[in-house]
């Protein structure tokens, strides 16, 4: 894979705003020929020609008005990241301020934030609760981000962006009282004792959906809006629980369960919401990218 030469699209940025290579030349401090020759380098790398020429003045191709659009964007976040790193006072720590739906499993949440943390000094705040709450606060501006497993939407009328970070399967786990229920599953949840997210949230809907497809009837034996709560009754033994598949090494360790089975056919999703259409601080940029990149593989 070749990485865009962003020296190259500099060159080509400044050239389509003056309208000449002179004139650029006078903006970069550099000699026409050079200049010509490192566009020339970016249209071979792009395979289009980016220029042509109408008497004195270079004009955008196609392809060219294309690339410009993007050049706009690449350089206006670049002297944005560069205003809000560079503004900071020395030593000044960058702040996020994130708010977690509190249906989000602690772990996958965990797993979520950990890129901000190597973007630099950052100090972190987290706040957890309802997605319609902590909705309000992003709205007020108390919060950079809300991390929730459902896009942001009505009856809450804030004007929000859902940025998909990735799906999963779901995974089944119990104690070490539920090992027979690995034969034969997904048929041996019928009946089984059930540890279920509350009613309101979009997994336990995709769930009941599951089980009333695949014909099982599990006996719920509690609800909870909080899946840390899930987790610890699941542990002591209390029933059979459900996480995004993502986490399954994690929670067999940490609360030292088996994993009875999966499905891919129940997907557990994950949003980044901000009042942005476009996401703009590093921290937030940072966790998105290594979502979508290392932590969801679907």
């Amino acid at each position: 894979m070749s990485w865009l030469n962003y020296h190259h699209l500099l060159y080509f940025w400044t050239v389509a705003r003056a309208g000449t290579i002179a004139k650029a030349g006078e903006e970069l401090h550099l000699a026409q020929p050079t200049i010509s020759s490192q566009i020339k380098l970016l249209e071979e790398s792009l395979g289009h020609k980016l220029f042509e020429r109408q008497g004195r003045k270079l004009v955008l191709t196609d392809v060219g008005r294309t690339v410009m659009r993007y050049a706009d964007e690449i350089f206006r976040l670049g002297n944005e990241l560069k205003n809000v790193v560079g503004g900071l006072p020395p030593g000044q720590q960058l702040r996020l301020q994130v708010g977690i739906a509190d249906v989000v499993p602690k772990i996958v949440a965990e797993r979520l934030l950990q890129p901000a943390l190597d973007v630099g000094p950052l100090r972190l705040v987290c706040r957890e609760g309802p997605l319609p709450q902590l909705l309000a606060s992003l709205a007020l501006h108390e919060l950079d981000v809300v991390l929730a497993d459902a896009p942001g939407s009505e009856p809450v009328s804030v004007r929000a962006f859902n940025h998909l970070l990735g799906k999963c399967g779901v995974s089944f786990f119990a104690s070490s009282s539920f090992q027979h229920l690995k034969k034969d599953f997904p048929r041996s949840l019928d009946g089984a004792p059930m540890l279920l997210p509350s009613e309101s949230s979009s997994v336990r809907h995709a769930l009941d959906l599951w089980f009333e497809a695949q014909e099982i009837r599990p006996n719920v034996v509690g609800d909870f809006d909080d899946s840390a709560l899930i987790k610890a009754f699941g542990q002591r033994g209390l029933g059979v629980f459900a996480m995004p598949s993502v986490i399954e090494d994690e929670v067999v360790r940490q609360f030292e369960v088996s994993l009875l089975g999966r499905t891919e056919e129940i997907e557990s999703c994950f949003y980044a919401i901000t009042v942005e259409r476009r996401l703009r601080h590093p921290a937030v940029v940072a966790i998105a990218e290594a979502a979508r990149s290392s932590l969801f593989t679907r």
